[in-house]
C-alpha cells in the first residue's frame, strides 16, 4: 500500500474515532467498525492503542495526530520489516515493567518508557499500558525528545540499555 494511502486511512479511522468518542462512544470496542479493525491490524496497530491516543487527545489536548501519525508510521515499519507483517503471539504483563520510580543514572521513568518503547515496537503492549500516556509525554519534554524521536531511538539501539539512556542525557543536555 502506497505510503499515502495509508496514512491517509489513518487520518480518516483517527477523525472518525474522535467523531465517536465525543458522541459518548468511549472504549475501543465501541469506536472502530470492522473495516477500520482490519486496516489498523494490517498496520501493526491495535484498537486499544488508537482509542488511547484519541482518549488522551480529547482528555489532554495531546498526542496530535502528526504524533501519532510518526509513532504508527515507526510502528509500522518495524512490524513490516523487522516482523514480516506477523503479530508477536506475546502480551506483556504489566509486571514485566520497572516502576514509574525505577532510575537509572539518577533518571527516574526512563528504565520504564525502553520497555514501554520495545513492547510498542513489537506490539506487545497490554490493555493497561500506553506508549505516550501522560507520564511519557512530560518525560520527554524535559529530555528534549518526542515520542516518535524516543521510538525510533530505541529501534535503533536494540537491546543495548546503555545506549538509549547516554542518547537521552545527550538530548536533555540540550534543551
Amino acid at each position: 500500500m502506497p505510503t499515502e494511502t495509508w496514512k491517509k486511512q489513518l487520518r480518516d479511522i483517527h477523525a472518525r474515532g474522535v467523531a465517536a468518542w465525543r458522541a459518548g462512544r468511549r472504549s475501543p470496542t465501541t469506536l472502530f467498525d470492522p473495516t477500520d479493525l482490519a486496516f489498523l491490524g494490517s498496520i501493526g496497530c491495535s484498537a486499544q492503542e488508537l482509542f488511547d491516543f484519541i482518549d488522551d487527545l480529547q482528555d489532554y489536548g495531546e498526542p496530535d495526530f502528526e504524533t501519532v501519525l510518526e509513532v504508527q508510521a515507526l510502528r509500522r515499519e518495524y512490524f513490516k520489516t523487522v516482523m514480516a507483517s506477523q503479530p508477536s503471539s506475546h502480551i506483556a504483563s504489566m509486571h514485566e515493567l520497572p516502576a514509574k520510580a525505577a532510575a537509572v543514572d539518577g533518571i527516574a521513568w526512563l528504565p520504564r518508557l525502553i520497555v514501554k518503547a520495545r513492547l510498542k515496537l513489537r506490539g506487545e503492549m497490554p490493555a493497561d499500558l500506553m506508549y505516550g500516556c501522560g507520564g511519557d509525554r512530560p518525560f520527554l519534554r524535559r529530555m528534549n525528545m518526542t515520542l516518535p524521536s524516543f521510538l525510533k531511538l530505541v529501534w535503533d539501539c536494540g537491546d543495548d540499555d546503555r545506549k538509549i539512556v547516554d542518547a537521552v542525557k545527550r538530548a536533555a543536555d540540550h534543551a
